[in-house]
């Protein structure tokens, strides 16, 4: 059975992924910080097909400790948070949370699977961008860098590990269905050409399709609707 990694699996996002695979007969690792209970809610709904995994993103022993015997075919970074302000107001904190959760965290992770793939050949991940990280937006400096940054990560990365058949790539969601986007104006619909949000399960989609087609490298696949073009 083929195993995937999903970080962040607790969110919107994450869940969706998470069920994508378990229901394509992977066998999940459902990485979680501090909401236990949805985590043992999403272990139940895909009947017992994983196992959970805590550790804090920001931290790199607890990244170490958890993942040390952790060997899979698929790795979905897909940990991020956002911290928005006016650039003029933003705090250290703000900006640093940012940057070391969606890159910092990212980047311990891969870093202690990305090893083991090798020895396995054949393997693929994939990173959770946004469609900031391409634009930019207004309000969102950290949270574009730490996007934009994971798109040149994807890239280089790429042209490291493709001579061990590793496929890297990314995926780059403009406003999807989520608690990040529930308060959000719906006027900003009419900038997207098909007049709706995404879907989270669209998304799991488009990770899906990016690991297992065996040609995709390098790539950013941008899945906002026609917002960003």
């Amino acid at each position: 059975m083929q195993k995937v990694l999903v970080t962040g699996a607790t969110g919107s996002l994450g869940e969706a992924i998470v069920k994508e695979f378990a229901n394509s007969g992977y066998f999940v690792y459902i990485h979680y910080h501090r909401n236990e209970e949805k985590a043992n809610k999403i272990l139940e709904d895909i009947n017992g097909s994983g196992e959970l995994l805590t550790f804090d993103i920001r931290d790199k022993e607890s990244i170490k400790k958890s993942l040390k015997d952790i060997e899979v075919d698929v790795l979905v970074n897909n940990s991020g948070i956002t911290r928005d302000n006016l650039f003029f107001w933003m705090s250290d904190d703000e900006w640093e949370e940012v940057i070391e959760t969606n890159l910092n965290g990212m980047f311990r992770v891969t870093k202690i699977i990305v090893p083991k793939m090798i020895k396995k050949k054949d393997c693929a991940i994939i990173n959770i961008s946004s469609i900031s990280g391409i634009v930019g937006n207004e309000g969102q400096t950290n949270y574009s860098a730490s996007k934009g940054a994971i798109i040149s990560f994807t890239k280089s990365l790429a042209l490291e590990l493709g001579r061990y058949n590793i496929r890297v790539n990314c995926i780059a969601p403009g406003l999807i269905k989520s608690d990040m986007t529930k308060d959000l104006n719906k006027s900003i619909i009419k900038n997207i050409p098909l007049k709706r949000y995404g879907e989270p399960k669209e998304v799991a989609n488009a990770v899906y399709f990016a690991s297992t087609n065996r040609y995709l490298t390098a790539e950013v696949i941008n899945l906002s609707g026609g917002m960003v073009r």
